[in-house]
């Protein structure tokens, strides 16, 4: 009887067709060893059903786009292929045009980031510079430190290099410095080789929560000492609520700092067009890992951004989408007080989100199936974190869904809790709840 080697081992001849029904992939065996690690993500498996009219979808983080002017963009499109077609068709430099870098310095300058248009690498979204950093950094086995929670992208991504993630826990104030500094402490002791810090530091997805001005200096300090590149992912750095942008961490430790931004929430994440700003050396091999992958960004993507940037009122455009998600985050943490009050929350200061925490003995993920039931989405809380916490959280999003869908979507999310809260009173819990280095402020503050 023939058998199948075991992956890796050489082939000592022609496989066998595997009888039908026994194999449903022939090419296991030959996959690489990282692909096993890899699995969906949650928030993508829920598209489907949330994406339905009936249910009211506080899962995604879609931006609004009703705001925007479709008529001006889409002269601006025609535009760009009338005049300048050829180039726009064609490939591109691989670090992205050099039009749309200097444009990028503009936007970076409301953060305080003063660089060089040869700092900026262009790139398909700040997902994919996300991933070539991590291509860069990271070899199987390394440390990425991250914030509990995270962002759930990036947590697959270094699910996908290998990465051994260890989460450091959050406030009210952002990723609190003793327990950064006790952490990597305790990996320098254990022998174990932390490549970088991955930190959202403005309006956090999925908690909400800012890192306050006094912390920032004192994390760019820790990471220093003990050699750790930070990694500063601000895609909704613009988009706050009141006042004026903070100052990224990048504009004052810019050589110890991989700043990644993003016109997605800005603008429209159609286009896929966002940025890293590194290092000299480190921006030299993100453009050599970026045309390894896709050769060059898309050109007729990048003209069109730059033709709005050139032409447009777009700070009146991040101003409009301001006033948009803060009338619907009002709607949220409101709905939230009416219906929901044994339950805690974070209310952020911008971005799109709240980190919610259920009442004692709660499981969001296995409460998820009666939730879309009964026609309301969110994400639960383990997507977030690459250890199994989280599951007396959900983040629930407030960017897409209007004022009124919000109200009736966290209505009919109560009526869900209940039916779980009288279970449980019923039968008990599921024993300790997870997550609990994580802080929300209560319903008092919304």
């Amino acid at each position: 009887m023939t058998t199948e080697p075991r992956p890796g081992e050489p082939l000592s001849g022609p496989l066998p067709t595997p009888a039908a029904g026994t194999r449903l992939d022939r090419w296991l065996g030959s996959y690489a060893e990282r692909t096993h690690g890899m699995r969906a993500s949650e928030i993508r498996a829920l598209f489907a059903v949330a994406n339905r009219p009936e249910v009211v979808s506080l899962a995604g983080g879609m931006p609004c786009l009703d705001v925007l002017p479709l008529d001006v963009i889409g002269e601006l499109a025609q535009r760009v292929v009338a005049t300048r077609g050829t180039t726009a068709l064609q490939y591109g430099s691989g670090q992205g045009d050099e039009g749309l870098r200097e444009q990028i310095l503009e936007v970076m300058r409301l953060e305080g980031i003063d660089a060089h248009p040869d700092d900026v690498v262009v790139t398909t979204g700040s997902q994919q510079a996300l991933d070539l950093v991590t291509r860069l950094f990271i070899d199987p086995g390394d440390v990425v430190v991250a914030e509990a929670p995270s962002y759930v992208g990036a947590l697959g991504v270094f699910r996908a290099y290998e990465a051994d993630v260890v989460h450091v826990p959050l406030d009210a104030d952002g990723l609190i410095p003793e327990a950064l500094e006790q952490t990597l402490a305790d990996l320098a002791r254990q022998g174990r080789r932390v490549k970088f810090l991955y930190t959202i530091p403005n309006f956090h997805n999925p908690a909400g929560v800012t890192l306050s001005l006094e912390r920032r200096p004192r994390i760019l300090e820790i990471a220093d000492r003990y050699g750790v590149l930070v990694i500063e992912d601000n895609p909704y750095g613009l988009l706050g609520f009141e006042g004026e942008p903070l100052p990224a961490m990048r504009s004052t430790h810019d050589d110890g700092v991989i700043y990644l931004g993003s016109f997605s929430k800005t603008f429209a994440p159609g286009y896929r067009v966002g940025w890293a700003v590194a290092p000299h050396a480190v921006r030299e091999k993100l453009v050599l890992a970026s045309e390894s992958a896709i050769l060059c960004p898309s050109n007729a993507s990048q003209l069109a951004i730059s033709g709005y940037l050139a032409t447009c009122d777009w700070k009146g455009q991040v101003k409009a989408f301001r006033e948009l998600y803060r009338e619907r985050r009002d709607a949220m943490v409101g709905a939230l007080a009416e219906h929901l009050p044994d339950a805690t929350w974070t209310v952020p200061d911008g971005g799109f989100y709240s980190w919610v925490r259920l009442p004692d003995g709660l499981d969001a993920k296995a409460m998820l199936p009666r939730a879309v039931t009964a026609r309301v989405a969110y994400v639960p809380g383990t997507a977030f974190y690459a250890d199994g916490q989280g599951a007396d959280h959900m983040r629930l999003s407030f960017c897409f869904p209007t004022p009124e869908r919000i109200r009736e979507g966290v209505r009919r999310l109560a009526g869900v809790v209940a039916g779980e809260s009288e279970l449980v009173s019923l039968f008990g819990t599921g024993g300790p709840r997870p997550g609990d280095d994580v802080q929300s402020p209560g319903p008092d503050l919304a």
